[in-house]
């Protein structure tokens, strides 16, 4: 009895001792493979307009369009829940679903004819999209636009959860120009030191810029945000490292157009606490120098309570009525631009946990 007792200690030691090498190894790995894409990186423009085009500039006085969606690396159908959201699944229902998700909100994309369309969550090689090269697709339904990429995450493979492990990703922004863009550079947002980094995105921003016929430029930034495991002075510090970029563009002379998934309650004001989700944070609009504003403030108070909200929670299936909703993306405009018209699109989240918005605008 004694021999059988000890022999199945020691297999079970045996085993423990397994699982914490394991673990060890495992844990090592995530720390030996973690990096961050480097600050003030160039990024390769991809001139596809057409040639009679290319020289074609901006003008002042004349109507523009911005369209901004995050497609939610083409997994979140209506039914679809997220496990970092309290939700079921960690990837797509299947490599098919993908493609015909991210070719639907291309589509939709395209339906709007933007001058100008800033797509978040564009998956270039991850598990949880069955490797499916998100922004070639765009690129294939987005014709006779240029195009940039920021590639914002390049994760080591993560096993959790255990039961479908998210694996590695590699995902970005995806801007797309019907004027020539004759410089992009990607900016790395401050993120979390500690282990919640590896379940939070390498956040980052695009600042990309296009010719007017007045000698200055339309500067675009195309940003996503951190939503997971991010702390008040991360919050903090992301924003005003996005204001002094945004401000020194401004003083330089040219045209400002911010747009993307904030990851803040753009509707809420800093007061307002209540009805909210605990990660829902109201932006604080007194980080914004007194030349910038946001497209939605300029709505009357009647339309920005009756808008559309932008996103949805997906700690369950889209349920109207039920499943929590918040506008996180947007557009920040400054004030040499004319916000003309500002819309968030009602598709009931047919391609996203995000629905796109729409702006039209001049240039003063």
């Amino acid at each position: 009895m004694n021999k059988v007792v000890k022999r199945i200690l020691k297999i079970v030691g045996i085993a423990i001792a397994v699982i914490v090498v394991v673990l060890i190894g495992y844990i090592i790995y995530l720390y030996a493979s973690y990096h961050r894409i480097e600050d003030n990186k160039k990024l390769k423009v991809e001139s596809r307009i057409e040639q009679s085009k290319a020289s074609e500039k901006l003008s002042t006085g004349k109507e523009y369009s911005a369209l901004t969606y995050n497609i939610g690396f083409g997994a979140y159908t209506p039914d679809f829940s997220f496990f970092m959201d309290g939700g079921k699944s960690s990837w797509a229902k299947s490599k098919k679903s993908v493609i015909s998700t991210v070719n639907g909100a291309g589509e939709l994309v395209k339906s709007y004819n933007p001058d100008f369309a800033l797509i978040e969550e564009v998956d270039l090689n991850s598990t949880r999209s069955y490797h499916v090269n998100e922004y070639s697709l765009l690129k294939n339904v987005m014709k006779d636009y240029d195009c940039v990429f920021a590639q914002n995450y390049d994760s080591a493979f993560l096993f959790y959860p255990f039961t479908q492990p998210h694996g590695s990703s590699k995902s970005g922004l995806a801007l797309f120009s019907k004027y020539s863009i004759t410089d992009s550079l990607r900016r790395s947002f401050p993120v979390s030191t500690s282990f919640s980094k590896f379940f939070d995105l390498d956040r980052c921003y695009s600042i990309s810029r296009v010719p007017v016929d007045n000698g200055k430029e339309l500067v675009i930034f195309e940003l996503h945000m951190s939503a997971y495991g991010n702390s008040d002075e991360i919050r903090e510090g992301q924003i005003n490292m996005l204001v002094s970029d945004m401000e020194k563009e401004y003083k330089a002379g040219n045209y400002v157009l911010c747009g993307g998934d904030f990851n803040h309650d753009l509707k809420a004001s800093e007061d307002d606490s209540e009805n909210r989700e605990s990660w829902a944070y109201p932006f604080p609009r007194k980080k914004l120098p007194s030349n910038f504003s946001f497209c939605i403030d300029q709505l009357s108070d009647e339309k920005k309570d009756n808008l559309w909200n932008s996103a949805r929670n997906a700690d369950m299936e889209y349920k109207p009525g039920v499943t929590y909703t918040v506008t996180l993306d947007g557009f920040i405009i400054s004030d040499n631009i004319e916000c003309v018209k500002y819309d968030n699109i009602n598709t009931g989240y047919t391609y996203s946990d995000h629905d796109p918005v729409y702006v039209k605008f001049k240039l003063k």
